[in-house]
């Protein structure tokens, strides 16, 4: 019945801090859109061909999650670049990584991944698919 997901919602307490780390940090492409009730301009953070909605805390769009949370998400993305490149460009942006790398089992094989937060706590996956 379910075939891929193509967009979550991430809530964020501090939106500059949110929209650095997921374009400057990450690479995704921030896109402004017409969406939620009633329809107001919006942002996402675009990559591959899915996205994250964005929303501010105390300024969520309906429909929301029953308790929309900064910090509360826990991701995983595969890179689309080698993973020592993602460290480089991690240590480049003085940005931690928590733990890695190290093997994990994916949705579809093994994976290589490391761990780090976002500005509101949430844990950040970024992974490789394994040899």
């Amino acid at each position: 019945m379910i075939g891929h997901l193509d967009h979550l919602v991430l809530t964020t307490s501090n939106e500059a801090a949110c929209i650095d780390f997921y374009t400057h940090v990450l690479g995704m492409r921030l896109e402004s859109f017409v969406g939620g009730t009633p329809p107001v301009t919006r942002q996402a953070f675009k990559f591959g061909n899915q996205k994250i909605n964005l929303h501010i805390k105390g300024k969520e769009f309906e429909p929301k999650a029953h308790f929309p949370t900064p910090g509360s998400l826990d991701l995983c993305f595969i890179a689309s670049i080698p993973l020592d490149s993602v460290i480089e460009k991690l240590n480049a942006n003085n940005w931690p990584i928590v733990e890695g790398p190290v093997m994990r089992t994916g949705a579809t094989q093994k994976i290589k991944s490391i761990y780090v937060r976002d500005p509101d706590l949430n844990l950040i996956e970024i992974s490789e698919l394994a040899q």
